[in-house]
Parts: C-alpha cells; structure tokens; sequence
C-alpha cells in the first residue's frame, strides 16, 4: 500500500488530505501520478512538487516501494 498525501489548494480541490493506493511491482512516481491524475485533473493541475518518504523528488521515473509515502503538493509562499 502507497499512503499519498495532499496539502493545500491540490487537498482542496480534491477533498482529501490522504488516500491509500494498492501497491503493485514497478510502480513508479510517474506511474502513480498518471493514475490519480486521470481520476481528478482539477487537483492535479495545481501540482509542482512531488516528495516521496520525506525527500523531494524531481525524477518521475523513481521507483516506489510498498509502504512508500508519497506528497503532492502545490508551490507555496508565506510570510
């Protein structure tokens, strides 16, 4: 099982902070994107950071291992 978590305006838009996706082997980032950005394009049309168990990733081809923690997110700024 993947646990993919969503913070700010991508959880707003797709109503949910977190979902768990069924693993399979050779699952990659890019893999898992596709599949949930095919279910909600609105949400995902804000995302531009990716992290995978804490690090950020840039390389969508990463691997995923069962019980891999996945982030999408959008940019942010704060004061």
């Amino acid at each position: 099982m993947i646990t993919v978590l969503f913070f700010g305006p991508v959880a707003e838009a797709l109503g949910a902070s977190r979902i768990d996706v069924e693993w399979a082997p050779g699952m990659r980032l890019e893999d898992l994107r596709a599949q949930l950005q095919a279910r909600h394009p609105e949400a995902f049309a804000l995302v531009s950071l990716a992290a995978v168990d804490g690090v950020q990733v840039r390389d969508a081809s990463l691997p995923l291992k069962n019980g891999s923690e996945v982030v999408f997110m959008s940019k942010f700024s704060g004061g």
